[in-house]
């Protein structure tokens, strides 16, 4: 059989969804002998590989090495999963969205700094106008809200995805 090619990413987000992939636990010794992990957190892979089955995404998209990043991966991916309420909605990341950029980046790093005032123009990523869900970027096949999804909810979709079926989230799935 077939392993099938996975790889996850995550974006602007706090790791939760990746903890919770984590929560599964044993259970991730059943699925490990049908997929081969090929890019993500949790792999050495500096570079995001083609040909892959299922992307599954974390975290909104807010910065420009966000975007190509997200473009890079759904250009390389038979099917993309937002995962998390970040990717579906923009949640956390997007409550910046009613303030400048500009304002936002002059409170952090000149207002908040007690050394090198300044806002550094070559390590931070440069900012988008606003925190985007995935789908306001590019096509996603498959939406798993929660704030994180619980792992049982990871688990059934990833076992669903592998038997070739987009799972039907519509009455197991909540957000927050």
């Amino acid at each position: 059989m077939k392993k099938a090619r996975l790889a996850t990413a995550w974006l602007d987000g706090c790791s939760g969804c990746h903890m919770s992939l984590l929560d599964i636990d044993e259970a991730l010794a059943v699925v490990a002998p049908q997929i081969d992990l090929l890019y993500g957190p949790l792999v050495d892979a500096q570079e995001f590989p083609q040909d892959i089955d299922v992307a599954i995404v974390e975290g909104a998209v807010s910065s420009h090495d966000d975007l190509e990043k997200i473009r890079l991966i759904r250009r390389n991916s038979r099917i993309l999963v937002a995962l998390g309420d970040c990717a579906v909605t923009g949640n956390v990341p997007a409550m910046r969205n009613s303030i400048a950029v500009k304002t936002i980046l002059e409170r952090v790093y000149i207002e908040g700094a007690d050394i090198d005032k300044g806002v550094p123009t070559e390590v931070v990523p440069t900012l988008l106008k606003q925190a985007l869900p995935l789908h306001d970027v590019v096509k996603v096949d498959l939406h798993v809200p929660g704030c994180p999804p619980s792992a049982r909810m990871i688990l059934f979709v990833l076992k669903e995805l592998l038997e070739g079926r987009i799972p039907d989230l519509k009455s197991s799935a909540r957000f927050g």
